[in-house]
């Protein structure tokens, strides 16, 4: 992120926070905050940081280093250290700022990625610079974002990472803002993806009361059934070493799906716009000589097929969808997430085994390879499912008390599944009524995008707390629109800057249409210009 783009985004947002703030009381003084008496918690300190002087802590988890020229660039603020303890085993730590000048009078709750561990100073920065009152927590434990050691033999604390820290964080942060301030906020908003995904979603069903308005981005909301699918390919990536299909070979694998597919919704660009309408056939990369990275083996093939295959329980069930063509190469694709850098070196193989060896059976000496599929589903679904799952379709409470809930994934995740995320709107569509669910809620699939960020699509829109500050444009802001002026979100145009960095200027842009409809060239204008596209019912 170049810090042009950091520094205009924050003139424009303050611009927009200052013409539409309201008139709020004066602030007291952040020093004082520790004598206020929480139930459960308490202040472990509060300080008044001078504008432009605050400095992260060291970062381990890669994906929560943010810009440091982001830091440069905030107003002064109050920052509040809590420890909140709601059982005898709880240790979680939570962090609220609030802007000490021009507060926009609304919260905005940030989530975690992974098994959490550490606090985002990236997105509580970026809420500040636009003015919000904001709240992060590790969930009760400190650790990389991809270690799960912390949770062997400690069943209260994988309650605070499934459910309980999110809702203590914001209960606390609802406190000490209105101490501090003198006024309640007028809105509540919470926006995160993948793992903070099915925080957004277990807000929306455990605790309807805690929000106005949610985006949830990639969720692992069904969490049991994702990691059983994991666990399902590393053994079929590993069990036979002749299986495993190394990163070397996925550019050709790419190119096989993109020849196949690419052209079918009528705009050849590199991205696939519905991938479940490709129904591709890997046997032409069959080796027929020699191995090499244009070709695949016959057990390669084999792996290949598994993984995009949905796979199935003992009696037929889908335990979670299968992997769709078109995002297997890539920075954040197949390699990273899936096959890895050598055999059981993928982000997903770690979250797997270490869920399944720290959380489900509790023994550190945990072997994968020495457990079958259907039956660690059935013990993950015993011990977890209620504490993890987000998966309720019931949310009618968050609904009547005024909820929006936005979600959006992108097709080329190869993390999750799009079509988990397809799946549960689907499933609140059936609980609740088509009319009804679109009420309060709406989905985005978007082409081209990877787990949360990037991909060849166009991969910008708002989310995570960046971009211009129009609704058009951006899916935080679209939602508060929604939320504070009942104007329902329509197609949000989203945007592909030039090697991802908009200091390098726009590539393309397309729209993001509300599912199930999806964004049609209407021809014959610049396919790179979004208003050359109408949003329409795909053709089954």
């Amino acid at each position: 992120m170049s810090k042009t783009f950091v520094l205009t985004t924050v003139a424009l947002f303050l611009a927009c926070a200052a013409s539409a703030q309201k008139a709020t009381s004066q602030p007291q003084s952040c020093e004082k905050l520790p004598n206020f008496a929480l139930s459960k918690a308490k202040i472990v300190s509060a300080q008044t940081i001078e504008a432009g002087a605050f400095t992260p802590p060291a970062i381990t988890t890669p994906w929560l280093i943010g810009n440091p020229e982001l830091y440069k660039t905030l107003g002064t603020f109050c920052r509040v250290v809590v420890e909140a303890t709601p059982s005898a085993d709880s240790y979680i730590k939570i962090e609220v700022w609030m802007p000490t000048d021009g507060w926009n009078g609304k919260f905005r709750g940030q989530g975690n990625g992974g098994f959490a561990g550490e606090i985002d100073y990236h997105r509580l920065a970026l809420a500040v610079q636009q003015k919000f009152a904001t709240a992060a927590t590790d969930t009760g434990h400190s650790a990389g974002g991809t270690d799960a050691r912390w949770a062997l033999g400690h069943p209260e604390k994988v309650i605070d990472f499934g459910y309980r820290a999110i809702h203590e964080m914001t209960q606390i942060a609802k406190t000490l803002i209105t101490a501090f301030y003198g006024n309640n906020p007028q809105h509540y908003y919470f926006d995160s993806c993948s793992n903070g995904g099915r925080q957004a979603l277990m807000e929306a069903q455990r605790f309807p009361g805690d929000y106005d308005g949610i985006i949830s981005g990639a969720p692992a909301n069904f969490w049991t059934h994702l990691l059983t699918k994991a666990l399902a390919d590393a053994q079929a990536t590993t069990l036979d070493p002749a299986s495993y299909i190394p990163s070397s070979k996925l550019p050709a694998l790419a190119r096989a799906v993109n020849a196949a597919c690419d052209a079918q919704d009528g705009v050849a660009d590199g991205v696939l716009n519905d991938p479940r309408q490709c129904k591709f056939d890997p046997a032409p990369l069959l080796c027929k000589a020699e191995d090499s990275n244009e070709c695949l083996t016959a057990p390669q093939i084999t792996t290949l097929k598994k993984l995009y295959e949905e796979p199935r329980d003992a009696k037929g069930a889908l335990i979670f969808p299968g992997y769709l063509p078109g995002a297997e190469e890539g920075q954040g694709g197949w390699g990273l997430w899936i096959t890895g850098p050598e055999p059981g070196k993928s982000l997903l193989f770690a979250f797997g085994t270490g869920y399944f060896s720290n959380m489900v059976y509790e023994k550190a000496d945990w072997y994968y390879k020495n457990t079958g599929v259907n039956d660690a589903l059935k013990a993950a679904d015993a011990k977890t499912a209620k504490i993890l799952n987000a998966t309720d379709p019931n949310l009618a409470a968050f609904k009547a008390r005024g909820g929006k809930l936005i979600l959006y994934h992108g097709w080329n995740d190869a993390a999750i599944s799009a079509r988990n995320t397809v799946n549960y709107y689907n499933s609140v569509v059936s609980k609740m009524g088509h009319t009804e669910t679109e009420l309060f809620s709406r989905l985005y699939m978007v082409p081209g995008l990877q787990h949360c960020g990037g991909g060849p699509g166009a991969n910008s829109f708002g989310q995570g707390g960046e971009g211009p500050p129009d609704p058009q444009h951006n899916i935080e802001v679209a939602l508060e629109q929604w939320v504070e002026k009942g104007i329902a979100p329509s197609a949000i145009v989203a945007t592909k800057y030039a090697d991802d960095d908009p200091a390098k200027g726009v590539k393309f842009t397309r729209p993001l249409c509300p599912y199930p409809q999806v964004a049609k060239y209407q021809g014959p204008g610049d396919t790179n210009d979004a208003a050359n596209f109408a949003c329409a019912a795909e053709k089954k």
